[in-house]
């Protein structure tokens, strides 16, 4: 950055075009941002910072090299890697300088490959894919409690919210996305032994992308959360964040009239202290006893007072009214108060000890004895938050929801932040369901990645062969079977009549499955594996490993069922919010509600079908050790999660055929320079380029495949030979061009410096004085005036003083030169000396020579450039024919002439000449019919004319967007609002100069993020409320006609290979 800072200076023209052809090309192959660098540029420190790409491990099959791989990136802070197109994450227990805003803008539009791993690359790749091919995607977010999930999630979110295009209404959608966040945090997480901020709950969030690309709305679904930390938490970890933010930042008033104390000591569902009784007087209702709780009310990493005013502010962001933040926050300090109710009994039978008004409740226990009271009470209390925490969710979905009608269709991203494979000491109901949840999610990766595999291999011709994985598809089955898995046996014990228990329900199981492969009891079992295993056990051999389930809980669990007279009080609440989750049709509704388990197993199925419908990127996050310490990297641990993430069968399916493989032009580009043949610039077909590029490099044939548009490298010592080989190349490039650029700007130093120093003669007399030489007393005042006034734009006050900046600089440039370009001391020009057109087209000037040529491009061919570069931004590597287009200059007309008629209609509708002027073909919208049109660009409008009438004028401000195949035809499709009534629907036009066109209307309509180019299929308005859709398929010849199906259909031939 420096050198193309410090050679933004004002050379003289005679010389600019020749420094850019002659410095231009050896500087492409030098990387000036250490960000933006391939991934193949790191490969020469790859003995220090490991590889940065798992495909590109020589002993891939290797666990430990895989590990030290990622030692080696965790030392150095580089704590992302990629397996393939899949991220790897892990957890740095410390703030990185590697999420700020000009790291999402280094990520921005960026190929995958073409910068370092980052979860903001992974962002960026999904979110143009949704746009440039018009599909749905997700990024699915897993890993064990503490490995940095959630927070992954909420980069995604930001890097969305920042990079986007915004308006009024589309900030207020991210500012609720966003803030979406501490809300539920606040209500589904909590501190567990291992991480401090747990999300006991998965979620499934989409984000919702109109025709812009931008955010509008969003739809959080939730799974699963862990209603049981309600009543009860193991030693050292705590209930959900909101109790604790409430009493510990909660307002003196607030706390008053929620009859709450600001000290968690006094609550019996928060520590082991049994408090006095407390009245549920915000609910109408309580019961029931005590039991020992976390006893960690204080965490050193968590400022509950802070959160609580992040969460109030959130909640107000959302759209909650004081009233719907009041009554919620009733549940939540009732639910407190349910914990504290005492009760007592006489022959067994459970009573109300306290002389409150609660008392009249303990008709609601009889006749239950005190046990049952008690679990009647934690019942209750689960159910009311949990019910409370659903709600919130739907709350907060219908703030997100999409409210513009007239947009009826939009693109989607999804997030999945969903719980990893859990093993604990003791495994329960919840672990079996959340490590049954993993097994799903690993079986569609699995599918998914060698569907994925198989099918770039058939796009690109390269024979597929069979790779051989552990399919958990019996595993699955064993869980999810109908009538023979264990839900199924779970949900028969739950309901069949008779004493059934938690051990009868583990007698079931052996009877049942007991001869399944993955299934073990300890009756079933050796007597090696008896002696580790509880006579209360089973164990499921999950492709993660094996897992022991303790059974005492399962069918109370599965059950989850609410007295009905507890849920008939509920019902007569004043309380809005749980008058809403206790519905009165539940009383009459004499259907038994589902089981958890078939209500997860259910939820699970969905799921897995939108995620089929998606196209899938993945994050396996990874957490270093337990003390959440940085710096410290636990290889015991980490294999653990290596094994059940399944990163090394990923690995092994991504490898099975070829490590590597590129697109035939990005290949030459960064090898070129290898081959005398294709340096510097290859003019022929681009796999014959990459083919004689290879051969010249020797690969063997057993090295590499050819594909249609990518070149396959099977193994990672061929690249890595390719890179060496590169680097060696840079330093001799590097060179050659110092000494050309030594030289020019030696040339340009007398020539471009306005104040030249005094000529003198031997005596010591000046002879440069003339009749128009300045006194030494005038040049003093000039110097001073021009620096008071330095800060402004060049005027007669300061042009005196930024000329001899300007020449001090550059003189001292040329005494001072560095070596060569590589280096790193190249200086910073002061503000005078920066080039007048920089900040116009700072985005295309590919390297410091480039700039120096540019500086002083006349009007014309700055506007030139200009358009050229918007025309990059927008089809580069996305439509067919975009490199066709690089090479011809854009023109204001492409009409003979803009015959009196056109321009007569322009300045009578107008008032103005048109800018832009092309002929097109406009498709009727009803039978396709092809009719000769003009296409007008006016400084406010589109016109379509016919012979010099006009036909249809579409304002800018009414353009919702245009959409254009990713193929080599001509058609286009212009957006108008449904429910205009000046328009009849969209307008569907074909240019022969496509790329010039929609560039045109892109800048005069100021649309450059409007364009959406699709693959496969475009649908549009035909008017009155009609859909219209247009067909676009590769073929051999260009061809536009009506298909038997009622579709425009549209065949192009493949000029290039993207």
């Amino acid at each position: 950055m420096k050198c193309r800072r410090m050679l933004t200076t004002s050379l003289r023209s005679p010389t600019k075009l020749h420094l850019l052809r002659l410095l231009r090309r050896p500087l492409q192959v030098v990387a000036t941002d250490g960000v933006r660098a391939m991934m193949e540029s790191a490969l020469t420190a790859r003995d220090r910072v490991g590889v940065q790409d798992f495909v590109l491990l020589e002993n891939y099959t290797s666990e430990a090299a895989f590990i030290e791989n990622l030692r080696k990136r965790f030392k150095e802070n580089l704590i992302y890697t990629y397996i393939g197109s899949v991220l790897v994450s892990v957890n740095p227990y410390k703030d990185l300088e590697i999420y700020t805003k000009n790291h999402m803008e280094r990520y921005r539009g960026v190929n995958f490959y073409e910068v370092s791993p980052h979860i903001y690359a992974v962002a960026d790749n999904a979110y143009r894919s949704m746009r440039t091919e018009r599909k749905d995607q997700c990024i699915l977010i897993s890993g064990e409690s503490g490995a940095g999930k959630t927070e992954a999630s909420k980069k995604i979110l930001q890097y969305y919210a920042v990079t986007c295009p915004a308006s009024d209404q589309v900030q207020t959608v991210k500012d609720r996305l966003l803030q979406s966040n501490p809300v539920l945090e606040a209500f589904g997480n909590a501190k567990t032994l291992r991480n401090d901020n747990s999300s006991r709950f998965g979620k499934y969030m989409d984000i919702q992308f109109d025709f812009k690309g931008a955010p509008v709305g969003g739809h959080i679904i939730n799974y699963l959360l862990e209603k049981s930390r309600v009543v009860h938490q193991n030693h050292g970890e705590r209930n959900f964040h909101i109790f604790y933010q409430l009493i510990e930042g909660g307002e003196e008033d607030l706390l008053r009239r929620l009859g709450l104390e600001r000290n968690p000591q006094q609550y019996q569902y928060l520590v082991k202290v049994r408090p006095p009784l407390f009245v549920c007087v915000c609910v109408r209702v309580c019961v029931f006893s005590a039991v020992l709780q976390g006893n960690c009310p204080k965490v050193s990493s968590i400022n509950d007072r802070s959160d609580w005013k992040v969460v109030r502010k959130a909640l107000s962001v959302i759209g909650f009214n004081e009233d719907d933040v009041e009554e919620l926050l009733n549940i939540i300090a009732s639910v407190l108060h349910l914990g504290n109710v005492q009760y007592g009994g006489e022959d067994g039978t459970a009573c109300i000890t306290s002389d409150t008004q609660i008392k009249y409740l303990a008709r609601l226990m009889s006749p239950l004895n005190l046990e049952q009271a008690s679990s009647a009470r934690d019942a209750l209390s689960k159910a009311v938050y949990g019910r409370t925490f659903t709600w919130l969710v739907n709350k907060i979905n219908t703030s997100l929801a999409y409210k513009d009608d007239s947009q009826k269709s939009y693109s989607v991203i999804g997030l999945l932040d969903i719980y990893g494979f859990e093993v604990f000491q003791n495994n329960s109901f919840e672990q079996f369901c959340i490590n049954y949840c993993n097994e799903k999610l690993q079986q569609l990766f699995i599918e998914l990645t060698l569907k994925s595999e198989q099918d770039e291999y058939e796009a690109e011709g390269i024979t597929w062969e069979p790779v051989q994985y552990f399919n958990n598809k019996i595993i699955c089955d064993l869980v999810e079977e109908k009538f023979k898995g264990i839900i199924s046996i779970l949900d028969e014990e739950c309901l069949r009549p008779g004493d059934a228990s938690d051990f009868t329900f583990l007698e079931k199981l052996e009877s049942t499955v007991g001869g399944h492969p993955h299934f073990v009891t300890h009756k079933l079992a050796d007597p090696k594996t008896r002696k580790v295993m509880g006579r209360e056990e089973f164990r499921l051999l999950h492709y993660a490993g094996e897992v022991n389930y303790n059974v005492n809980g399962f069918l109370d669990k599965n059950n989850d069922l609410l007295f009905r007279n507890l849920k008939e009080v509920m019902c007569m609440s004043e309380n809005k919010i749980l008058t809403q989750c206790f519905d009165r049709e539940e009383l009459s509704d004499k259907k038994r509600p589902d089981t958890a388990a078939t209500q997860f197993k259910s939820s699970l199925a969905k799921l897995m079908e939108i995620l089929m419908s998606k196209e899938p990127s993945y994050v396996r996050c990874i957490k270093p050790n337990d003390s959440k310490q940085s710096g410290r990297f636990d290889d015991v641990l980490i294999r653990h999660q290596v094994k059940y993430l399944g990163l090394m069968e990923n690995l092994r399916v991504r490898r099975a055929g070829f490590a590597y493989r590129r697109r035939y032009e990005v290949f030459l580009q960064r090898y070129k320079s290898l081959c005398p043949e294709t340096w510097p610039n290859w003019q022929g077909r681009l796999a014959e380029g990459v083919s004689t590029l290879v051969k010249h490099m020797g690969y063997k044939p057993e090295e590499y495949k050819m594909g249609r548009s990518k070149i396959f490298i099977r193994f990672p010592k061929t690249l890595f030979a390719t890179e060496d080989a590169l680097e060696t190349r840079k330093h001799s490039l590097g060179e050659t061009s110092s000494f050309r650029l030594i030289y020019l700007i030696k040339q340009q130093v007398l020539r471009v410096s306005p104040v030249q120093p005094p000529s003198c003669r031997r005596d010591g007399k000046d002879t440069s004085r003339g009749p128009n030489t300045k006194s030494s007393g005038q040049q003093v005042r000039l110097f001073i005036k021009g620096f008071i006034y330095r800060h402004k734009e060049r005027c007669p006050e300061n042009e005196y003083f930024l000329d001899y900046v300007r020449y001090s600089f550059l003189m001292n440039l040329h005494r001072n030169l560095p070596k060569n370009v590589l280096d790193k001391s190249w200086p910073t020009p002061p503000p005078g000396v920066e080039a007048p057109g920089k900040g116009r087209l700072a985005v295309s000037a590919p390297s410091p020579p480039a700039s120096v040529a540019l500086s002083h491009c006349a009007p014309n061919l700055w506007e030139q450039m200009e358009q050229k570069v918007v025309a990059s931004e927008i089809f580069k590597d996305k439509k067919d024919n975009y490199p066709q287009s690089v090479p011809k200059l854009f023109v204001s007309t492409r009409l003979s002439e803009i015959d009196a008629s056109l321009r007569s209609l322009c300045m009578s509708v107008f008032a103005v000449s048109p800018q832009y002027a092309v002929p097109v073909t406009k498709y009727d919208r009803k039978g396709y019919k092809a009719r000769p049109r003009q296409l007008l660009l006016t400084g406010n409008a589109v016109v379509i004319a016919e012979e010099g009438k006009l036909k249809q004028r579409i304002d800018y401000s009414a353009l919702k967007g245009i959409s254009v195949s990713s193929l080599s035809d001509g058609v286009f499709v212009l957006h108008v609002p449904s429910d205009d009534n000046k328009q009849k629907g969209d307008v569907v036009l074909q240019s022969d100069h496509v790329i010039e066109t929609l560039t045109k209307v892109a800048i005069c309509a100021d649309k450059v993020n409007s364009i959406n180019i699709n693959q496969g299929s475009i649908k549009f308005t035909a008017g009155h409320g009609k859909e219209g859709i247009i067909d676009f398929t590769p073929g051999s010849e260009l061809l536009v006609a009506k298909a038997k199906n009622g579709h425009l259909a549209v065949t192009a031939p493949r000029l290039n290979s993207r």
